[in-house]
C-alpha cells in the first residue's frame, strides 16, 4: 500500500521550459564568451553549485575569472537573468501540478521532494505555493548531497516515517533518479507530460520503458492502489 508520494522537482512538478528560458549558451552570448567554452567549465562545477559548495553568483565569478571574463557587473546580469527566467517557471505551475497535491494530501498520503538544486533555484522552491503540501524536501544544496546518491532516498523514508516499498517515486528521470529509486526499493514513476517541451540541446531523459510511466499528473493517482 502506497502511504508517500516522492517528487522530483524540474520537469516533474515545474518546468524550466516555461516562458523566459536562460541556459549556459544564453550566458555565454551576455558575458562575452565562448558558448562552447562556458559550457565546459560552467558544467565543470555543477556539481559543486548543487551540493552548496558555491552559490550561483560564487560559481559565475570562478567561471568567469577562469575565462578571463570576470566583472561584478556581469555576474549581476545572469544572475538576475536566471531570476528571470526562475520567476517565470514558478509564476506558471500548472493547476495540474497542485491538483495534484491537493488529492495526495487529501488522501491521506505524505509528500516529499528529493531535487539537484542550485542556489537560486532553492529559494524559489522554498518560497513557492507548492510548499504547504509538502512534508519534507531534501534539497541537493542544502543537502551536500545529489541524487542519484541512496542516502537521500534513505533519509527521505525515515523523515516521512515509511518504508520504501510504501513509496511512490515521479520523476523525469533525469540524474538517474528512476534507477536510484527502484534500487532503494521504492515504486519509480517516469512522468512525461513536461517531455515535448524541451529543445536541443536541453533534452531530458528519454523515454524508459523499463518503468511506468504517467502522461498527465492526474495519471499518477492509478499508482496508488
Amino acid at each position: 500500500m502506497i502511504k508517500a508520494v516522492i517528487f522530483d522537482m524540474f520537469e516533474t512538478l515545474v518546468t524550466l521550459f516555461e516562458g523566459r528560458t536562460y541556459w549556459g549558451e544564453n550566458i555565454a552570448e551576455d558575458v562575452g564568451a565562448d558558448i562552447d567554452g562556458f559550457r565546459r567549465e560552467w558544467h565543470a562545477i555543477e556539481k559543486d553549485r548543487s551540493i552548496g559548495k558555491y552559490t550561483i553568483e560564487e560559481g559565475l565569478e570562478v567561471v568567469l575569472k577562469k575565462l578571463g571574463l570576470y566583472s561584478p557587473e556581469k555576474v549581476d546580469l545572469a544572475a538576475s537573468k536566471r531570476i528571470e527566467a526562475l520567476n517565470d517557471t514558478f509564476s506558471n505551475i500548472p493547476p495540474e501540478t497542485v491538483e495534484l497535491l491537493k488529492s495526495l494530501k487529501n488522501r491521506g498520503l505524505k509528500v516529499g521532494i528529493i531535487t539537484n538544486t542550485f542556489s537560486d533555484e532553492r529559494d524559489m522552491i522554498r518560497s513557492s505555493i507548492l510548499m504547504p503540501y509538502i512534508d519534507e524536501a531534501l534539497i541537493s544544496y542544502e543537502q551536500g548531497l545529489c541524487k542519484p546518491d541512496p542516502a537521500l532516498y534513505e533519509k527521505m523514508t525515515r523523515l516521512l516515517d515509511v518504508r520504501p516499498e510504501e513509496c511512490l517515486f515521479v520523476g523525469d528521470g533525469g540524474s538517474r533518479e528512476l534507477f536510484a529509486a527502484r534500487d532503494a526499493g521504492m515504486h519509480p514513476v517516469q512522468c512525461t507530460w513536461f517531455h515535448d517541451r524541451a529543445y536541443e540541446p536541453h533534452i531530458p531523459c528519454p523515454i524508459l520503458d523499463e518503468f511506468d510511466h504517467a502522461d498527465t499528473q492526474a495519471e499518477v493517482l492509478k499508482y496508488l492502489d
